[in-house]
């Protein structure tokens, strides 16, 4: 029969017969061209020798697995000065010589394997009826040619992680078309520099603040510009922030503005019952003594967890040193000084919903249990007396009524909040933040001062204004604000780029989206991710 639209094949070739067994389509097709030509000669060749099977796999079809019987002729070659005497018959666009699959299944396989990994490939592909491996779909994109990269004026380079904080390597991005053109095992400036000089071609390296990068520009590309990230040049001056702003971490408190006014013109407030979570008993004797023994051994550990951080050990090392959860040394590290536990809430009680009641008969001079036990219990009370008694004695020793005023509640920013309130534009501000920020401004002569500096160098940044950066630069020595002066001291010694960051709109942003994708498609491999089969999949990507 000729060939199926369902199953099509190239010209010259023919299905004899097909038969179905369980999730199988087995096709047997056979060649009906009357001569073959000689893999190595070339010449057409008409005398047959003999002929034999294949059996090579397909693409599946209406979710049947396909399997192909193909009968394949050998020929005589005739020529005198070709060394094959005998060939078999080729099938170039449908099945390679040797292969035990089709051409367009092993296309399949290597589109599934680049847009996946090896284990979800092979689950993939057993939900579209292939029937192949983890390791199969590997091999088969390791085998996808390189295309060299061509001429690459505009180079885009960034480090990323093989583990995070031990192992790096490099990603080069061709910026004009947004392809990533290789990976390097590392990022050492000799291996960078290698790479460029084989690319003489470049006339523009778009980099981070890194020196290792700065130094494999200059030496292996001294004919290009070296470009500084511009987003990099923002996150350094954010960096340089937030030391200032935790330094003038007092300005960045709020109070309740209604309670500090009503505090501030010394308004007497009635007395006003306890919370429920503040009546508790007096603890015992025994119960302190525990008590203060658990808080000794936390001050302990918190003093070993800043004294170990100190000298350099990181946060996992010093949970397991001294047997905390690593949360918990986060908090310790962050505290400004020994954090004390807050008391939980008292458990719900029976007596709770008579806890009005007992408040104002108490102010009325009515200090008796008994009496105020039975006239809960004829009030429809179902709790002990021991509750009613627990709470009269709270009142009595005053240990549920706070010693001094209650202040208001404060709002206190971090230093990175305050980062991001003097790096935004005051349009992109909500109008809460907006009000912080001007709270903040007039506080301090001095936070003003690097907020409009710290907003005319955005505005430099989002115009390109480059004739301002050395005015700019002079007046930030001129404030006195150690941290930007050592800002401009890292702008200073690395002047050039920077400069040209302020001029072109060259930038990084497509090469940190690329590290991002290699990200995801190193942790789908599932581990099997080393460079060689990592730069195919990257370099392959869909």
């Amino acid at each position: 029969m000729p060939t199926s639209p369902f199953l099509p094949l190239p010209p010259g070739l023919e299905i004899v017969s097909v038969q179905t067994v369980d999730d199988l389509l087995i096709v047997h097709v056979v060649s009906t061209k009357m001569t073959s030509h000689c893999p190595l000669c070339f010449c057409a060749a008409p005398r047959r020798h003999s002929q034999y099977t294949r059996v090579v796999a397909d693409l599946p079809c209406a979710g049947f697995r396909v399997q192909l019987i193909l009968h394949v002729r050998k020929f005589f070659c005739d020529r005198a000065d070709c060394p094959r005497k005998i060939f078999s018959e080729r099938l170039p666009f449908l099945v390679e010589p040797w292969a035990r699959m089709t051409t367009r299944l092993c296309q399949a396989i290597q589109a599934i394997g680049r847009a996946t990994s090896g284990e979800v490939g092979a689950r993939l592909a057993a939900q579209l009826a292939l029937q192949t491996s983890p390791t199969t779909i590997l091999r088969r994109v390791m085998v996808l040619p390189i295309d060299s990269p061509g001429l690459v004026a505009v180079l885009g380079i960034d480090d990323w992680s093989f583990r995070r904080g031990r192992k790096f390597g490099t990603i080069l991005v061709d910026l004009t078309s947004h392809k990533v053109i290789d990976l390097l095992p590392d990022r050492t400036t000799e291996t960078a520099a290698a790479w460029m000089l084989s690319h003489p071609e470049i006339e523009i390296v778009s980099r981070d603040r890194g020196e290792e990068y700065a130094a494999a520009a200059r030496k292996g590309a001294p004919q290009a510009k070296s470009v500084a990230d511009r987003f990099h040049i923002t996150k350094n001056l954010g960096e340089a922030l937030e030391p200032f702003l935790d330094r003038n971490k007092v300005s960045l408190r709020f109070a309740d503005e209604a309670e500090s006014a009503a505090q501030g013109q010394g308004q007497a407030s009635p007395p006003q019952p306890p919370a429920p979570g503040e009546i508790r008993p007096a603890p015992s004797k025994k119960e302190e003594e525990g008590r203060l023994a658990h808080r000794q051994a936390r001050r302990e550990r918190y003093e070993q967890a800043i004294a170990l951080r100190e000298q350099g050990f990181k946060i996992a090392d010093i949970a397991s040193r001294i047997g905390v959860h690593r949360r918990t040394v986060e908090r310790f590290l962050a505290a400004p000084s020994f954090p004390e536990k807050k008391r939980r809430r008292a458990e719900r009680t029976k007596l709770e919903a008579y806890h009005p009641y007992l408040w104002e008969h108490w102010q009325a001079g009515v200090h008796n249990a008994a009496h105020l036990f039975r006239e809960l219990t004829a009030l429809g009370y179902t709790g002990s007396y021991a509750s009613v008694y627990a709470y009269l004695s709270c009142l009595r020793t005053g240990s549920c009524l706070p010693a001094t005023p209650v202040q208001p509640p404060v709002r206190q920013l971090s230093a990175k909040q305050g980062r991001f309130l003097f790096l935004r534009s005051p349009s992109d501000l909500e109008p809460e933040e907006q009000k912080d920020l001007e709270t903040i401004l007039s506080r301090s002569g001095e936070l003003a001062t690097v907020y409009h500096l710290v907003q005319r160098f955005q505005e430099m940044i989002h115009h390109r204004r480059a004739q301002l950066l050395d005015d700019w630069m002079q007046q930030a020595l001129d404030c006195p604000c150690p941290e930007l002066h050592r800002f401009v001291t890292g702008l200073c010694q690395d002047y050039d780029a920077v400069k040209a960051a302020l001029t072109y709109d060259w930038n990084n942003g497509v090469v940190e989206g690329h590290v991002n994708r290699l990200k995801l498609i190193k942790r789908m491999g599932y581990g099997r991710a080393d460079l060689p089969l990592l730069r195919q999949r990257v370099l392959h990507a869909l």
